[in-house]
């Protein structure tokens, strides 16, 4: 699975470049994730989307729009940690340590990412935290399998890489905006 996860702000032509994403094959799901845009300007960028790709759309923050357009799912986080009342679509979840991944792996969400895996793209002085060895004895104990995505310094380019070491799929953020 490709799952792209929007940049933080907002762009001229956002709305076309995430239809393409999605139409062209290239990605299987895009992560709304806008941290410090209010609802309103979320919904604006919603609306400027085709409704078809609404179940193909998870959001990061203002899970009400998730209710409101039948997005796929919501992703939870620090500023939200629960999903909203009664919400019956799918749950992701981020997490940065092998022990949180172990904790989170307990609950029923749809999928969990995991980073960073490589150093990364959009983030300045933001490198790995796992080693290639500590992904592979992860993978041996259970913890990285198809539930399990990686995030961090992905790029297309990468997406075999990502299999191999035993990922379910990839998130893709820097690359994907370039």
């Amino acid at each position: 699975m490709i799952i792209v996860i929007t940049r933080p702000d907002f762009f001229v032509g956002e709305a076309e470049r995430i239809t393409a994403l999605l139409t062209s094959g290239k990605a299987d799901l895009v992560h709304i994730r806008k941290p410090m845009a209010n609802p309103h300007e979320v919904e604006q960028l919603l609306c400027q989307l085709p409704a078809v790709l609404y179940p193909r759309l998870v959001i990061h923050d203002c899970f009400d729009l998730a209710v409101r357009y039948g997005l796929r799912g919501v992703h939870l986080n620090s500023r939200h940690p629960h999903p909203p009342a009664g919400w019956q679509g799918h749950v992701s979840i981020s997490c940065h340590s092998l022990d949180e991944l172990a904790e989170c792996r307990k609950q029923p969400f749809r999928y969990i990412s995991l980073s960073p895996i490589f150093d990364s793209i959009s983030k300045q002085g933001y490198h790995s935290a796992f080693t290639r060895e500590q992904i592979a004895e992860a993978r041996r104990q259970g913890l990285i399998d198809q539930r399990v995505m990686a995030l961090g310094g992905v790029t297309f380019n990468r997406i075999n890489e990502i299999s191999e070491m035993g990922f379910g799929g990839a998130m893709i953020l820097g690359d994907a905006w370039k």
